[in-house]
């Protein structure tokens, strides 16, 4: 049965039936210290209970078992088990004590999987660590449409960081020895300051506070840091956090109602310290498709600014503002992010696929390289290339070298666009060709086709993708010499062979690819 957060009045009364009913009462421990599990349960204990303590061989110390910490570990619980199935074999009933709810990270587990199939099972859940944590915090932890991530502090502190920037409510369990590793993550994912600490919740010697003001030294095992829900959250900056990376979200919109480019904000024109804008590349379709990094700079920002389709893709927040525009007025939507940056807001300006191929961070920089834009700072966050999620449904055919050209002549003269692929051919490499055309541009693929032909044979592989991983896929491959214009729009990319791209007939598919090694002339 779970004894929750360490509180002996938050048992429940079904797991207090059990215990005082049983015939043997079972709980680990620590070599060196007492029980936390038979502690909580004490008051409730008889004195004919037979009280079977099931102590770790090794915790935070060496072992010379001959199968390390892992081999002594699983010994362990071989042993426990089989203790606990000798007096259930012989009739008694086990009163196993859990910490919190048994099967959340709970040491019970590993006798339930041992024992459950022998013998008949009860499990008794109990308030876990992190929702009295929640409740001693006196802060919501997940609200409306939020998620909420839980992770052992044991995790790799890179997988950390990819997590918390991705999450938006987030429990990290299992402090301790890992609190530096922890606390750097928080730091590098921009979170310190809006994580909070937690030590033995709802336990006499309870401690809570900003997690930014704790002393590394003394942090025990029984502690975890939450960043709370972000729906509202007014609560300021701990003292210790000056120096932090972000700080609590302002909620200046709290309906989420889309504001327009021309209307921007008129507060106090000086630059904010906290002012920033972060091209965020939200790869070529859907949430599949975006980056964990991408995530974090995302639910971080108090303004999204877009293309209304690519807008679209995110999905709201409370607290944030939209600023939705057309398609055309790239310059005009950097401006305006720099604008809001300038009054200290954080700006996260959206792009499909990754902002730095024919996207929005060429031009936000255009525009942060001019007066009065040159002292806000500007991050460009990748994503995934609509070239790459192509190249991915056929196979490999940019798998050596190749060029990426824009079919676009909006902003360069065709002239230029047609040297260059006769360049880029003449010179065997594979291309990407982006913005192939459109409804006021039909011409330009048929032309490709005949600069290309100068140089490849007409069989040559082309990869036709439309709307990859979006509800409209569609990816064939046709031969250089069909390659049909009317066939092509804006939401299509095409992918031109080298002369050593093949195509082979597979199970589920043709496959394309270009190989690594290129012949000698």
């Amino acid at each position: 049965m779970g004894l929750g957060p360490g509180d002996p009045s938050l048992l429940t009364v079904r797991a207090v039936e059990v215990i005082t009913d049983a015939d043997v009462v079972a709980y680990h421990g620590a070599r060196k210290g007492r029980s936390i599990a038979r502690s909580i349960a004490e008051r409730y204990l008889r004195p004919d209970h037979v009280e079977e303590p099931l102590i770790y061989p090794v915790t935070t110390g060496t072992t010379d078992h001959p199968g390390g910490y892992r081999g002594a570990i699983e010994e362990f619980y071989e042993e426990a088990a089989e203790r606990l199935a000798g007096h259930l074999a012989a009739g008694r009933t086990v009163a196993v004590l859990a910490e919190g709810d048994p099967m959340f990270y709970g040491s019970y587990m590993h006798m339930h999987k041992r024992l459950a199939h022998r013998f008949p099972t009860e499990v008794i859940p109990g308030v876990t660590s992190v929702g009295a944590a929640a409740a001693r915090l006196g802060t919501p932890l997940v609200e409306g449409g939020e998620t909420l991530t839980v992770l052992p502090g044991t995790l790799p502190e890179e997988e950390l960081t990819a997590r918390l920037e991705a999450g938006d409510a987030v429990a990290i369990m299992k402090l301790g020895r890992t609190f530096p590793a922890v606390r750097r993550a928080l730091e590098a994912s921009g979170r310190l300051a809006e994580a909070r600490y937690v030590e033995r919740a709802t336990m006499e010697d309870e401690r809570t506070g900003f997690l930014v003001d704790v002393d590394a030294d003394s942090v025990p095992y029984f502690s975890l840091a939450v960043l709370p829900s972000r729906v509202g959250a007014t609560d300021p900056a701990p003292a210790g956090a000056a120096t932090a990376t972000t700080g609590a979200r302002d909620a200046t919109d709290a309906t989420g109602a889309p504001d327009t480019p021309d209307t921007p904000d008129t507060a106090a024109s000086d630059p904010a310290p906290r002012g920033l804008v972060v091209v965020v590349g939200l790869g070529p379709a859907g949430p599949r498709w975006l980056t964990p990094e991408a995530r974090g700079a995302l639910a971080d920002a108090d303004d999204l600014v877009g293309y209304t389709t690519y807008l679209d893709r995110v999905p709201s927040r409370p607290g944030q503002r939209r600023h939705p525009s057309d398609n055309k007025v790239e310059a005009e939507r950097a401006e305006f992010a720099l604008d809001l940056a300038r009054r200290g807001r954080r700006v996260a300006v959206v792009s499909s696929g990754d902002p730095g191929v024919f996207a929005m961070a060429s031009a936000v920089l255009e525009v942060a390289c001019r007066d009065p834009y040159t002292g806000v700072p500007v991050r460009v966050v990748p994503g995934m290339t609509a070239a790459q999620a192509a190249a991915s449904r056929v196979g490999a055919p940019l798998g050596h070298d190749y060029a990426v050209i824009s079919l676009s002549d909006r902003l360069k003269p065709w002239e230029v666009i047609e040297e260059r692929l006769r360049a880029a051919a003449g010179a065997d490499l594979a291309l990407a060709l982006y913005n192939p055309g459109s409804r006021s541009r039909t011409w330009q693929v048929g032309k490709a086709r005949e600069v290309l032909l100068e140089h490849r044979a007409p069989d040559t592989p082309v990869v036709l993708a439309r709307d990859v991983g979006g509800p409209g896929e569609r990816v064939r491959t046709v031969r250089l010499t069909d390659l049909d214009p009317a066939d092509v729009d804006m939401r299509t990319i095409l992918l031109v062979g080298s002369s050593l791209t093949t195509l082979v007939p597979r199970p589920g598919g043709d496959a394309v690819h270009t190989p690594r090694r290129y012949p000698s002339r």
